[in-house]
This record gives structure tokens, C-alpha cells and sequence, in this order.
């Protein structure tokens, strides 16, 4: 009879922990610092995210400290190569959960290092966001193929915390 009653409780516990597993958020992402040089200092935020068709995308937030240099922020996507191809030069727009219409400018104007990257300046669009809700990307993409990543509010949370604690 106790050992059944351990063995309830042992099944009991890894619904819970299978339950709890299965509402948490994927994404998540993570404050990193580099040294690109000598007194330059590269902090980003870098998560992997999954589209409507269960691709993955990397997405990477990064600000770079160059003293004498104003800072830019800029938003690097990468997605699987041979399947997407971003097409240039053409902006992201950045639809906010509250309906807010951004664009943000290709940096990869004029090359790109692959046609599966995407780069764009986000210097002038974070500030805009004057609350901290989820965002949708609009990706650039060649062709007829429509993609938009759903970026949750968690990763829109570290990247104020980019922009506002890391200087």
C-alpha cells in the first residue's frame, strides 16, 4: 500500500514537471559582452526563435562601446540557409503588440555577408518603444514567401536593459 501510494506521488511529480515544461517560453535570451578590439567593448542579446512553418531564426540584438563613437543598436536575423533569402535593401518593419508601426533601416544596404542575414539599425527605433510589450518582425524577405517572427515580451524586456543599463 506505500508503495503505491510513492509510486502515485512519483507520477503525481512528473506530470507536474512535464506540465510546468510544456508552458514555458522557448525563447529566451541572454546579455553577452565581447572585446571586438582594444577598448571596444560589443554587448548583445541572442535568442533563437521559431516562425508560423516551425523554422528557426537566430535573432541578435548588439550594441557596440566605442569610446569617441556614438553607440548603435543593431538587429541581426539569420535564417536557414537556401530557404530564406532577405532581400536588400529594404527596411524591417517592427509592428508593437499595441498596433505601433517602426521601421528600421537595412544596414546590409549594399552587401550582405549571405543572403540568408539580415542587419538592420535599430539606434533610433528602441527608444520609441516607450513600453515594454511584444513585437512582430515583418521580415524582408525575396520572393512571395511572407514570414513575421513573433518576438515575446520577455526578449523585448532585454533589450531595453541593452539599451538603457549597458553603456
Amino acid at each position: 500500500m506505500l508503495i503505491n501510494l510513492l509510486r502515485r506521488c512519483f507520477a503525481i511529480a512528473i506530470l507536474l514537471l512535464i506540465a510546468i515544461g510544456l508552458t514555458t517560453q522557448e525563447s529566451t535570451a541572454m546579455l553577452r559582452q565581447h572585446h571586438d578590439a582594444p577598448g571596444v567593448l560589443r554587448y548583445h542579446s541572442q535568442v533563437s526563435i521559431k516562425d508560423k512553418q516551425e523554422y528557426n531564426w537566430q535573432v541578435l540584438l548588439f550594441k557596440k562601446i566605442n569610446p569617441g563613437v556614438k553607440q548603435e543598436l543593431n538587429l541581426r536575423i539569420v535564417g536557414f540557409p537556401g530557404i530564406f533569402e532577405f532581400s536588400h535593401p529594404h527596411s524591417l518593419e517592427i509592428i508593437t503588440a499595441s498596433g505601433k508601426l517602426l521601421n528600421a533601416s537595412d544596414v546590409y544596404a549594399t552587401s550582405s555577408p549571405a543572403a540568408n542575414v539580415g542587419e538592420y539599425s535599430l539606434t533610433d527605433v528602441l527608444p520609441k518603444l516607450t513600453k515594454i510589450e511584444s513585437l512582430k518582425l515583418n521580415l524582408p524577405l525575396l520572393g512571395t514567401k511572407k514570414n513575421i517572427l513573433e518576438i515575446p515580451k520577455t526578449v523585448v524586456t532585454e533589450w531595453q536593459l541593452l539599451v538603457t543599463e549597458v553603456d
